[in-house]
Order: structure tokens, then sequence, then C-alpha cells
């Protein structure tokens, strides 16, 4: 039987540039034989990040996240998951407030407060992170190099897929977008030949990531 990958989604955009490339990524994912069950969590009950109850701290409930909510079957699949690729857009330089959510109960669950053995969680999951934005790729290198570090600590080895400049608009000439940023000229070709490319490249890592 193939391997278990979970895909999460956070950003609200359906369509657009984090949700193809996590289909991408899924797509590559399932091609290697893995069966993958997505979350979007933009369409989930309501919930919360950490509410720092320290109910995951108790032996009870060692490295398992205790508040019930619209996260808490996301958190279920991811903690008996081979494999997580996970996607969001980068908002007023940070991730969005629904990957921050999961982010804190993903990893503040494992985290022990113990010198000797600070993660509790005995069975690593790798992590694809997708990461899209407006900005140019380079943008946001050490933000993202955190992110990195700690999903590898207390989840599992993680690599990065950035997409930066990235088209938002189809139609960036309507009277309503007086936008003078950027070359709405040159993200529509940016769009149309890198974005594949990136594309490809979600798919392959969705591969490897299954294999």
């Amino acid at each position: 039987m193939g391997k278990k990958i979970v895909a999460v989604n956070a950003g609200p955009r359906k369509g657009w540039n984090t949700d193809t490339l996590i289909s991408e990524a899924v797509r590559g994912a399932e091609s290697a034989g893995a069966v993958v069950e997505r979350f979007d969590l933009f369409d989930r009950e309501k919930y919360t990040g950490c509410v720092s109850c320290f109910g995951c701290k108790t032996e009870a409930h060692k490295g398992h996240c205790v508040c019930q909510d619209g996260l808490t079957e996301v958190l279920d699949a991811i903690r008996e998951a081979d494999g997580l690729i996970i996607g969001s857009p980068v908002y007023l330089s940070q991730l969005t407030a629904a990957f921050r959510a999961l982010y804190e109960r993903m990893v503040f669950q494992n985290l022990t407060y113990n010198k000797e053995t600070p993660c509790c969680y005995e069975r690593p999951v790798p992590v694809l992170l997708i990461v899209t934005s407006n900005a140019p790729d380079t943008a946001y290198t050490e933000m993202l190099q955190q992110y990195q570090r700690t999903l590898g600590a207390f989840v599992g080895p993680t690599e990065v897929l950035v997409s930066g400049e990235t088209l938002q608009l189809e139609h960036y000439s309507s009277t309503e977008w007086k936008w003078t940023m950027f070359s709405p000229a040159a993200r529509h070709a940016r769009h149309e030949s890198v974005f594949p490319l990136e594309c490809r490249a979600a798919c392959e890592k969705g591969a490897a990531l299954a294999k």
C-alpha cells in the first residue's frame, strides 16, 4: 500500500497560485502511489491557534493538542501521515493566519521544554512547504528559513518551494485596479513562462515525498 500524504491549503483562493501548486504536488504524490487526504483550512469549522492550555504537556495527552475544533481532524491526520504538503500565500510579510493557527498547534504539541529530548514526536513526518508571494522569491528567505528549522525540529525534515511575483488577477486593466507598483505585463509573462516550471517542480517534489 502507498504512503499516506496529507495536503493542507492555508490560502483562501481556489484555483489560484497556492491552490494550484498544492494540487500539482498532490498529483505528483498520487502518481508515485500515495494516498492523499486534503484539507482546505478556509473551509474548516471554527478554530483558533494555540491557547496555551498546556494540555499537550500532560502525560495523558503528551504530543496531542487537546483542543477540539476545526483543526483537530487535520492534526490527527498529520500525526498519522507519512508526509505533509502544506501551502500558504504571504500576507503582509507573513504566512496566513490560517497557516499560523495550524503551525502553532502542530509544533507546540510536540515541544517538551526538556533539553535532553525537546521533541516528543518519535516519527518525523517529512514536509513540503509551498509559499507564494507577490514579492520576489528571495524577499522572505530569513522568515522561511526559520519555518524550515522549526518544522524540521518538531514535525519532520522540511523542504521549501517558493513562487514569487505571482499573478494576482486575470485582468489588471480594470478601472477598479489602479496598481502601479509592478508591471501587469511582466506578471502575465512570468505566469506563462515560469509558473509552469514551478508547477512541474511541485509535482516532482510531491512524488519524491511519496517515495
